[in-house]
């Protein structure tokens, strides 16, 4: 990347992420369920964090937000290092393991971007360019197929097939119903799959919301009495949904319907050491969020960064 676009990547970054913040700061709702943290585990010299994912084990992967890096941790013993040293002009928001082909998927945010590494060495697998400014590649889904990317600027999902272990030319899903919505500063956000990968969840940030989208015709509908302001990352196991308000400092479980067609909020979790989490991760019996700390500036200007570890 040449210092001029590295220069406007950064600059879409830091706007794209001021847009985030500018969303109200509500606090956490009354009678919200105050979960002690277990542990914050720091990331070595990280300039700011946004995607955790977990590995095999107790391992997890977190990213460098603005320097595209990614930390390797493991959660039972409270350590991480840096595992990818990724080229210059890169970012990293949300990821995925793909722990069946050793492969690690990293959004790359306004670089339009998205990023393939080995889990075994942290070498560059591969990298796609899906678009160009306006963009925001924000998070990732696996399904047994391939990965699947949201763009937060774009009425879009793009589709990275996996043949023979390896990540092949992508494709683009053009969206329609309420996931469609872009009139928000930030709109698809968080994304993940069935099991069977036959239906997508697609959070939007604009709407509150998480969105079903069907992976072969684009179309969406809403998850009915699944209110979620400030949403951002989340993750399905089976029927439970955990969900990442932001701005509030909270994760929210919630019960899904068989069908998917309406959601129940079962606990809500907070804890002192959040400071505007971003994406989770189930690792070793414990709850991973990655503590983005937006609250501190654009760029962020904390003095370090962490995934924070929290009772299931």
């Amino acid at each position: 990347m040449t210092a001029l676009r590295k220069a406007s990547a950064l600059a879409a970054a830091l706007a794209a992420m001021a847009a985030l913040a500018a969303l109200a700061f509500t606090g956490p709702p009354a009678g919200a369920a105050s979960a002690r943290a277990d542990v914050a585990i720091t990331l070595p010299r990280a300039t700011g964090t946004e995607g955790v994912a977990k590995g095999a084990g107790s391992t997890f992967y977190a990213g460098d937000l603005l320097t595209g890096d990614v930390y390797r941790g493991d959660a039972r013993h409270g350590t991480a290092t840096k595992f990818v040293h990724a080229p210059a002009g890169r970012f990293a928001t949300g990821m995925k393991a793909d722990l069946r082909h050793r492969l690690l998927f990293v959004a790359g945010g306004p670089t339009g971007q998205g990023y393939v590494y080995s889990t075994v060495t942290g070498a560059p697998v591969a990298s796609y360019t899906f678009a160009v400014a306006p963009t925001f590649i924000n998070d990732v889904a696996l399904t047994d197929a391939g990965a699947w990317f949201t763009d937060s600027s774009r009425a879009v999902l793009y589709f990275v097939p996996v043949r023979g272990g390896s990540p092949r030319a992508f494709s683009t899903l053009h969206l329609s119903g309420p996931a469609a919505d872009v009139s928000g500063a930030f709109n698809s956000n968080g994304i993940q799959a069935t099991a069977d990968g036959s239906r997508l969840l697609v959070a939007h940030s604009g709407q509150g919301a998480v969105n079903v989208v069907n992976p072969r015709t684009g179309a969406s509908r809403a998850i009915a009495g699944l209110s979620v302001p400030n949403v951002d990352g989340i993750l399905l196991d089976g029927r439970t949904l955990w969900v990442v308000r932001n701005n509030d400092n909270l994760v929210v479980k919630a019960q899904l319907s068989d069908g998917l067609r309406s959601g129940t909020v079962l606990r809500t979790i907070t804890s002192s050491l959040f400071e505007t989490p971003t994406t989770v991760a189930l690792v070793a019996g414990k709850v991973l969020v990655a503590n983005a700390k937006f609250d501190t500036g654009f760029p962020p200007t904390a003095t370090s960064y962490e995934v924070v570890a929290i009772d299931r």
